[in-house]
């Protein structure tokens, strides 16, 4: 009698310990061997989720059923998700239920336009580049300004954190904020005593951080020298505003590394060797650094500088026309013996 309770027990035990095996593998059991991400649209149905998450996931079977359990199949968020490796069908389910999704990095560089730098963001959210344009362009036109690409004064070159679901108008905002916070009771003083608008503030800036090649050494000489143009009277004569005008013409879609003659009568309102002043607005989006640069320029009597064949990346700096042309001589003769065009 005992051995028959034993026996009983014995198999009560196992058929327990097989289905509780089989409920632990499917809710807490590894169902991924490629990590990867999974993208889900705003629109997706659920069954366009499971064809997203078919490639990660080694038992398909299994997550369909703890995602029904958990009614998945009914509400899920959007989003972009980090599907690791060796991650169970329940932690999945409820980190898309949740909207755990994973921030993806976005490089803001010197960009010559709005357009342009929107073109390279979007490949990283949901919304195609046309659609972030608009909206970004609606936001421009509510602050009164005439479209999108007034609004590079707000961007700063970095490397930000966003969400693939990001809308425009988070993401100018985080701009914004970040643009607000730069203009400190300081600053604003600085700007007070500069006698320049913020937007002739940004448009220097925007040339020293180009002349500068965005290496803070040289920027705040930099941005004396063309102080120093400015309230003599004198064209600034920047050579990148010149490749800026050509490059708006060809959107932005050729690569020039060398300024010739004939370039400098490019009609631009940008051109500062065709036009006398400070552009209307910035050739790129700028650093913090070259921003700091025209508020604390250096004090000195430059009013010439070339690139230095001997430093390269660096500049040769006078207050002689003289001086100057033999510089600019030895760096077009550097040009040349490298066969740039």
């Amino acid at each position: 009698m005992k051995k028959a309770i034993l026996i009983i027990v014995l198999l009560i035990l196992a058929v327990a310990g097989f289905f509780g095996l089989k409920f632990y593998s499917k809710y807490y059991g590894s169902n991924v061997s490629k990590e990867g991400y999974v993208l889900i649209p705003h629109e997706a149905n659920f069954n366009q989720v499971l064809d997203s998450i078919r490639p990660y996931v080694d038992n398909k079977e299994s997550f369909v059923e703890v995602a029904k359990d958990k009614d998945m199949d009914e509400y899920f968020k959007p989003g972009r998700y980090h599907f690791a490796k060796g991650a169970n069908n329940t932690s999945l389910v409820n980190m898309i239920k949740a909207g755990n999704q994973t921030e993806n990095s976005f490089r803001i560089g010197d960009f010559g336009d709005i357009y342009q730098m929107v073109g390279k963001v979007s490949k990283k959210t949901e919304l195609d580049s046309l659609k972030f344009v608009n909206d970004l362009d609606k936001i421009a036109s509510e602050k009164g300004y005439k479209n999108a690409e007034d609004l590079k004064k707000y961007f700063f070159i970095d490397t930000y954190n966003f969400f693939w679901t990001v809308t425009p108008k988070e993401f100018f905002k985080k701009f914004e904020d970040q643009y607000n916070e730069f203009w400190t009771a300081e600053r604003k003083a600085k700007e007070q005593q500069s006698g320049l608008t913020r937007d002739q503030i940004y448009a220097l800036a925007s040339i020293v951080y180009k002349e500068s090649g965005g290496k803070p050494d040289e920027m705040k000489t930099i941005a004396g020298l063309y102080l120093n143009r400015y309230k003599k009277g004198m064209k600034l004569q920047s050579d990148p505003t010149v490749i800026y005008a050509m490059n708006k013409q060809t959107n932005f879609k050729e690569s020039i590394k060398r300024v010739f003659y004939k370039h400098l009568s490019t009609p631009s309102p940008y051109n500062t060797y065709a036009n006398a002043g400070i552009p209307p607005g910035p050739i790129c989006v700028v650093d913090k650094n070259s921003v700091d640069a025209v508020l604390s320029p250096e004090k000195h009597d430059y009013i010439f500088m070339c690139a230095d064949p001997e430093r390269f990346g660096f500049h040769k700096f006078t207050a002689s026309a003289e001086q100057h042309v033999i510089n600019a001589k030895a760096y077009q003769d550097w040009l040349d013996s490298k066969n740039i065009k």
